[in-house]
């Protein structure tokens, strides 16, 4: 089977490529290096990749490839290409959501009614779920997007939902809950707690930290994502969390433990577009793709705090 993977030199891409790969899949990666994170970081994702003989990589801005070309021998589209990021979509960034969330996902669905395609997987985000007056939230609660991030992101699973309801493209929505684990990006808190320890700095907190969230390790959702290739209904949408909602300030002790650092932190005002508490719901997914998320939290900061120091060692 071939896979088109947008977004495969990002975090979840670049994991998702590597399963296909050793799966047996042909991976087709297309990446157009937005400057919202280090280009080396991307290419150290790729790193492995470009080495197997089944991917081929394409960087390139899907506004502009030759789609209809491309994606005349893929069996199964993997769209997880965005611009990423709740704080930083306001303001005069957002003409580069729209173009990067919404009209690249229009462009590809566009594309793809015209190819047979096996499953075209769209990778959404618990932010377009935003003050949600539900805890857990489930696919069927209000959506209350809370930044224009998450508008962006409910306006691109709205397209998807069009275009298999009007022309039949196999799509299938995925909520992802707060993604952490190695290669996660820089921007993320996690990434950033571990970064800040490792160089002796202060942590930067956002509010009282008593927001909570659902957290969810990366091998956990890529192990959902390859279950939809054959148990994933069409024209649905399903929340992939971990299980692991917690309270950001209880886990800078279990930081502490893991580093084996004392962590000082700078407490600094809560920032827009970021809501109180995230909870998924994840009965549905549990149902037709046997999703049980099996990483605990420290296991998995473990991971990543391996991974961290390596990142960054000189």
């Amino acid at each position: 089977m071939n896979c088109l993977v947008t977004g495969t030199a990002g975090f979840i891409g670049s994991h998702l490529s590597r399963r296909l790969l050793k799966e047996g899949f042909s991976v087709i990666g297309v990446d157009s290096f937005t400057d919202y994170y280090p280009r080396w970081i991307k290419e150290r994702n790729l790193s492995t990749l470009k080495s197997e003989n089944n991917f081929s990589f394409l960087e390139e801005d899907i506004n502009s490839l030759d789609l209809n070309r491309l994606l005349q021998n893929v069996d199964c589209v993997f769209h997880l290409a965005a611009q990423a990021g709740v704080r930083a979509s306001w303001g005069q960034s957002f003409s580069e959501y729209i173009r990067n969330n919404i009209e690249a996902t229009q462009r590809l669905l566009e594309e793809s009614k015209e190819q047979p395609l096996h499953k075209f997987i769209f990778a959404s985000s618990s932010s377009v779920y935003g003050y949600c007056p539900e805890l857990p939230m489930s696919e069927s609660s209000p959506l209350l997007p809370y930044s224009p991030y998450g508008v962006t992101k409910l306006a691109a699973e709205n397209l998807c939902y069009l275009y298999s309801k009007n022309y039949g493209v196999p799509t299938i929505s995925l909520r992802f809950f707060t993604v952490y684990g190695p290669g996660q990006r820089p921007d993320m808190a996690f990434h950033k707690f571990f970064k800040s320890t490792s160089e002796n700095k202060p942590i930067t907190v956002f509010g009282t930290g008593e927001q909570t969230r659902d957290f969810t390790y990366i091998n956990d959702i890529i192990n959902a994502i390859f279950a939809c290739i054959e148990h994933g209904q069409t024209g649905e949408t399903y929340n992939l969390g971990g299980g692991n909602r917690k309270m950001l300030k209880d886990l800078l002790p279990l930081f502490e433990e893991i580093c084996g650092k004392k962590i000082s932190v700078k407490w600094e005002e809560k920032q827009k577009g970021d809501v109180p508490h995230t909870l998924a719901d994840i009965q549905k997914a549990k149902k037709d793709l046997g999703f049980v998320p099996r990483t605990a939290i420290d296991e998995g900061l473990s991971e990543e705090w391996r991974w961290i120091k390596n990142l960054y060692s000189p």
